[in-house]
């Protein structure tokens, strides 16, 4: 936070300041924050314009929420600058779709100290977090995601909390939880929406479609039992015997659920028991050939797992044949691309290998391990 109002100051203006007259109710007994163009920029009270100080405000309203005159500066931005909150809104999903989360962040942020209450900006801040979590985790880079899904999960958590109910925060919630392998807390975001939902548009109609599909397959595979969710949340602390435990007794009554033979892969997978991970995961993929399987929203993950063990044990041409084969349904898999171009080294292709990396910066130019590998290869 201190970092972030390096670059504002606070003034006090007279009651008769031309400046005063912009803000409606102005009290001169109150110091206004002020936004500089850099921090340990020295302030000119002669470049004193209103949109610097309301540039301060909203850095106040994003990183001081503590501010014992936010209530204040409220009434100073509502009244000065009543359609603010659309037009932040907009610019902020700009800049994500830009890939600059940061100043993105930053906006939603300022709009939530604006006003604390609004569902959709706690909902936009949940999907922000949400996605830059999964950004992240395309890269490698899973504890850093891992510190964003935290803070996702704590929005997505007000705002399924918010009066009165917003589908949209039950719907994106649901699909958050699945991620995250929570299936019971995804039934039942999904399950609400489902119940709340009255808009009868194309997008809610497939929404409420989609809902229903992934309802019936968390209930029907019995995924929201205690069991299944221990097993994950065993692997993700790295207790991988644990999750074996976890995952067998499960099995013992669900040995036909595809997820279940990924879970035990992964784990079998990160105790580097190769050949018995592999049979794990060549079993999920089979069991995924049954209707109504599900297996589409992990097959990508399958195949690149399956290449993994592949490639420990020494066939690497069937580990790559494994990535070309994720690719076919996820043609932008980061992750599967940069696996490609590690395969590639181990192969001697360095040339190839750039290649793919140079992919991987083209999709996502965040992504840290390729653009390291890049520099080390062209280097």
């Amino acid at each position: 936070m201190s970092q972030a109002l390096d670059s504002v100051v606070f003034i006090t203006l007279p009651d008769g300041h031309a400046i005063a007259s912009k803000f409606p109710g102005f009290d001169p007994s109150i110091p206004l924050p002020v936004q500089l163009s850099a921090p340990g920029e020295r302030f000119n009270p002669g470049e004193l314009a209103p949109e610097r100080i309301l540039a301060g405000i909203l850095a106040i309203f994003a990183w001081d929420q503590g501010n014992a005159h936010l209530d204040y500066y409220r009434s100073i931005i509502n009244s000065a600058h009543p359609g603010l909150r659309e037009e932040m809104t907009e610019a902020a999903i700009l800049k994500i779709k830009n890939g600059d989360y940061d100043l993105g962040e930053e906006i939603f942020r300022s709009l939530r100290g604006l006003d604390p209450n609004d569902r959709q900006t706690i909902l936009n801040l949940a999907l922000l977090m949400d996605e830059r979590a999964d950004s992240l985790r395309r890269s490698g880079l899973d504890d850093d995601a891992e510190a964003f899904d935290a803070e996702a999960f704590n929005y997505y958590r007000v705002a399924i909390a918010a009066e009165p109910p917003l589908p949209d925060a039950f719907f994106n919630a649901g699909f958050f939880y699945m991620k995250q392998k929570n299936y019971r807390k995804a039934r039942e975001a999904l399950e609400t929406y489902l119940k709340i939902e009255t808009a009868a548009t194309e997008t809610a109609n497939f929404r409420k479609e989609k809902a229903q599909e992934i309802v019936d397959e968390i209930s029907g595979r019995d995924l929201d039992d205690d069991l299944f969710k221990e097993a994950y949340d065993y692997v993700m602390l790295g207790e991988e015997e644990k999750a074996l435990e976890s995952i067998r007794l499960f099995m013992e009554h669900h040995p036909k659920v595809w997820n279940a033979w990924f879970i035990l892969g992964w784990a079998l997978r990160r105790l580097e028991r190769w050949e018995d991970a592999r049979a794990a995961f060549v079993q999920a993929l089979e069991l995924g050939k049954e209707p109504d399987s599900g297996i589409e929203t992990g097959y990508a993950d399958i195949c690149n797992e399956l290449s993994i063990c592949m490639m420990e044990l020494g066939d690497l041409n069937a580990g790559r044949d494994w990535l070309v084969e994720a690719l076919s349904t996820e043609p932008e898999n980061t992750k599967v691309i940069a696996n490609l171009g590690t395969l590639a080294l181990r192969q001697g292709n360095r040339e190839e290998a750039a290649g793919y990396f140079r992919t991987v910066l083209e999709i996502d130019p965040r992504d840290r391990m390729a653009g390291e590998m890049l520099k080390q290869l062209e280097a």
